[in-house]
């Protein structure tokens, strides 16, 4: 396949998905033009009506025929955000036709179905891509402090991430909640499981920081602030503690803690300890902090009925979710994760986060429930 923009660009999934902000992304650059969006035929009724009006918004056809789509030569990237139960026999259906793979995370719900993508894409020999936070200015900075010596010999990490969305407040602590081993649902309308979720950008994070895979994981997952979460069982809170190759140790906060947790989007915070120096990095500094005397930011009475919290950029603004402006960060500019990906396909290098990455952070994930349930650490085997 050519390697030589524009790319004609097929989306699957619409609307209630992050193809919202995913589609804009990549055609915003002119390395990029839509060609249409396409789905599986036995969708349910409700996820038809969201991907016509995605397309309507962007003012492309709906293409209802996945295979035919696939087929065509207009078509060089797919940017596929199904539901992550679809999400991988999708992306392996797309890397066998051809295309290169922008996808959402995680890439599946299971270890086979996750390694199944990574085959398809090697022997079809097809760039992969997967959404993280390694594209922001602190991943970069972080990197460039491991890579200069200044801590020494790297011996420990520690990484934060609590999305700031959601009325928190409702779980009933007197509730606590057992792990189960095995997961059999990770998303719903109202929740998801913060782990698989939120979860995923530290496990893409520490081996693309480190050029390391991790051996082991001990987790606990529990429910803190969401009755939504407590009702569909599933967590909003985990801790995990890992072994890295070579016995770097590694730490894990995530979740999700409410829209007034936080005066921007959530604590996002890098803490790297080396033999010879530490540093802590933060998200949101610098950052340029704003006190005025405007009335106070307020999260919504009621979350939207279709998504209580706020997952899409739609739903927010039709809930009432109006936009925090007490800090606003000040960093420098680097390439956002879509800039990244069409950089890789015009300079015919792989991705920095391919399937083969994705894939071993599903199996930490899913090791990291079989953790919490049975209450010790579990190895995780390594692929050659």
């Amino acid at each position: 396949m050519p390697n030589k923009p524009p790319y004609g660009l097929l989306l699957i999934a619409g609307n209630l998905t992050h193809q919202e902000n995913y589609a804009r992304a990549l055609a915003a650059d002119p390395r990029c033009r839509l060609i249409g969006l396409t789905d599986e035929a036995d969708i349910p009724p409700r996820r038809a009506e969201l991907n016509r009006m995605l397309a309507e918004e962007l003012g492309i056809p709906l293409l209802p025929d996945l295979a035919a789509a696939l087929a065509r030569d207009d078509v060089q990237i797919v940017s596929v955000c199904a539901e992550p139960e679809r999400r991988g026999r999708i992306a392996a259906q797309c890397a066998r036709a051809g295309k290169h793979l922008y996808i959402d995370k995680p890439l599946g719900t299971t270890v086979e179905e996750a390694r199944h993508v990574v085959t398809a894409v090697n022997d079809a020999r097809v760039t992969s891509h997967l959404f993280s936070l390694v594209h922001i200015p602190t991943a970069y900075r972080a990197k460039e402090i491991v890579e200069s010596g200044r801590l020494g010999d790297l011996s420990a990490i520690h990484y934060e991430l609590m999305f700031a969305k959601g009325i928190a407040g409702t779980a009933d602590l007197t509730r606590p909640r057992q792990e189960k081993a095995v997961a059999d649902r990770f998303t719903f309308v109202d929740s998801k499981r913060e782990l698989f979720c939120v979860g995923w950008y530290p496990l893409i994070f520490f081996p693309w920081l480190t050029g390391r895979r991790v051996t082991s994981v001990y987790a606990t997952t529990s429910n803190y602030f969401f009755a939504e979460h407590q009702n569909n069982n599933v967590e909003d809170f985990s801790c995990l503690l890992l072994e890295l190759e070579g016995g770097l140790i590694a730490t894990v906060t995530c979740g999700r803690t409410g829209w007034s947790s936080h005066p921007s989007h959530g604590f996002h915070k890098i803490h790297l300890v080396g033999e010879a120096d530490s540093v802590d990095l933060d998200a949101y500094e610098p950052r340029l902090e704003i006190h005025n005397d405007a009335p106070a930011w307020r999260q919504p009475a009621v979350g939207h009925p279709e998504d209580p919290m706020g997952f899409w950029s739609s739903t927010q603004t039709a809930g009432g979710v109006e936009p925090k402006t007490d800090w606003l960060p000040i960093q420098p500019a680097v390439a956002d994760d879509a800039v990244s990906f069409l950089d890789c396909l015009q300079q015919g290098r792989p991705s920095d986060v391919p399937v083969a990455l994705g894939a071993h952070a599903v199996e930490v994930i899913l090791a990291s429930y079989q953790s919490a349930a049975q209450g010790q650490p579990v190895t995780i085997p390594l692929e050659d």
